[in-house]
């Protein structure tokens, strides 16, 4: 007799097709979510490696800016030296010049003349001062400019006023003054009397 099955063998054929159908999908999830997590991981290791390069960077750029800052602070500091050396060696060249000035604005002062005020700008001296007459302030500053300190004696005012009952001249000189031995400055030298 023929074997005939009675059983329902497609449906079995069929649940055993979803379930190896489940299998598989279930073992690519699987695989596929074990490959993601394995990326992530990957990223996160080189993420985590750059930040760690990224941190030694910004620690040497923190470090070398720390010492251009020290190194801009010394350049500044060798600049105020410097010129506290220039003033020094220009005050040492200079300083024997004041003691020539005032022995030369004393030793060339005529008779009949004296001094109210001197002021100094720069290089050049402003005198305010009385004479008993136009000529000795003229006799002034023709002294002044023979002297080897001063050059370019200016007369910038002189008026007569009373003092004390007798006339009297009074004048203001703007004179420059030089070192002896330098060149007298020919630009100024073109003065009215």
């Amino acid at each position: 007799m023929a074997n005939i099955n009675l059983l329902p063998w497609r449906e079995e054929q069929r649940r055993e097709r979803n379930k190896m159908t489940l299998v598989i999908c279930g073992v690519m999830w699987g695989g596929a979510c074990l490959l993601i997590l394995a990326g992530k991981v990957f990223m996160d290791s080189r993420i985590d490696h750059q930040k760690a390069r990224n941190a030694y960077v910004q620690s040497e750029i923190s470090a070398l800016s720390k010492v251009i800052r020290e190194i801009e602070d010394l350049k500044d500091k060798r600049d105020a030296l410097l010129s506290r050396m220039e003033v020094i060696q220009n005050l040492q060249k200079n300083r024997s010049q004041i003691v020539h000035v005032f022995d030369d604005l004393v030793s060339k002062l005529p008779n009949g003349v004296y001094y109210d005020s001197i002021t100094k700008s720069q290089n050049s001296l402003g005198i305010k001062g009385k004479a008993q007459s136009n000529g000795r302030v003229s006799a002034l500053m023709r002294s002044l400019d023979a002297s080897d300190w001063f050059a370019n004696a200016t007369l910038k005012v002189v008026d007569v006023v009373d003092q004390n009952g007798a006339s009297v001249s009074q004048f203001d000189v703007l004179v420059k003054e030089q070192r002896k031995g330098d060149p007298v400055d020919s630009n100024a030298s073109d003065t009215v009397r």
